[in-house]
């Protein structure tokens, strides 16, 4: 537990001590929220779906913790490279503790994300249903961040430059997130579409986070809650697995 209270502290101090990563990663979704939901906001209430600002939230929220958590599998690369992963792999614990406080800080980290993303939204106009809103986004946040920390923690643990790294993350990120329906309505998108969807995991934390904060819902909470723990699980044992394997 020593372990993994430890390393969770050190992924936090990265976090605080890095204001510039903080602001930068505040930057993609403003300029969602401002474009996107200013620009297809008449769109969207001619169209008879309400207001886009409250859609559009939840997607940009789970875009936050999404992209926060996948690429904290970065600084696994990094310390790789600069020799403090061989450090606190020669400790006497087993990996699993390594990989499990690892994740659980970078998990951390993208709620943390999410959530100043989430008070940002009220500055646009969005608005919460009720008080207990944030408990409920909250379990949607912690469970999409764990998925996609310990997605990113499998994919560093069998790459070995940044450069492979970005290059994966680009072709796997970017359509995890548009096909998400976190832009769009999943209920008038074109069937293929719609099908493509239901395999995508973060298409049911936008879902969740969506019913969460705006009373929504295209899959259910039950099964939005449902998939994301399995995913999380699996992607977990999976991170787990190539962690333990990781070759100094």
């Amino acid at each position: 537990m020593y372990v993994i209270y430890m390393l969770w502290l050190r992924q936090l101090k990265r976090y605080v001590r890095s204001r510039s990563r903080i602001v930068a990663a505040l930057g993609q979704p403003v300029l969602y929220l401002v474009a996107l939901g200013f620009g297809f906001g008449p769109v969207f209430r001619k169209a008879g779906e309400g207001d886009y600002i409250q859609f559009l939230t939840p997607g940009v929220v789970g875009m936050t913790v999404l992209f926060t958590a996948v690429f904290s599998g970065i600084e696994l690369i990094w310390d790789r490279q600069f020799g403090f992963l061989k450090e606190t792999l020669v400790a006497p614990v087993p990996r699993l503790i390594i990989m499990l406080g690892r994740t659980l800080g970078g998990a951390t980290v993208a709620v943390a994300q999410g959530l100043l993303v989430l008070v940002i939204c009220f500055a646009v106009g969005f608005r919460l249903p009720g008080p207990g809103a944030i408990a409920w986004a909250s379990l949607y946040m912690t469970l999409i961040a764990l998925m996609f920390t310990a997605f990113g923690t499998a994919l560093a643990s069998v790459l070995a430059d940044f450069q492979g790294f970005q290059l994966v993350m680009n072709f796997l990120v970017m359509p995890i997130f548009f096909l998400s329906g976190a832009l769009f309505p999943l209920a008038d998108a074109p069937k293929a579409l719609a099908t493509v969807a239901l395999l995508d995991p973060l298409a049911y934390g936008v879902d969740g986070l969506r019913h969460a904060v705006a009373g929504a819902s295209y899959f259910g909470p039950l099964t939005d809650l449902a998939v994301l723990v399995g995913s999380s699980a699996a992607l977990l044992a999976l991170g787990s697995y190539l962690f333990s394997r990781i070759e100094l």
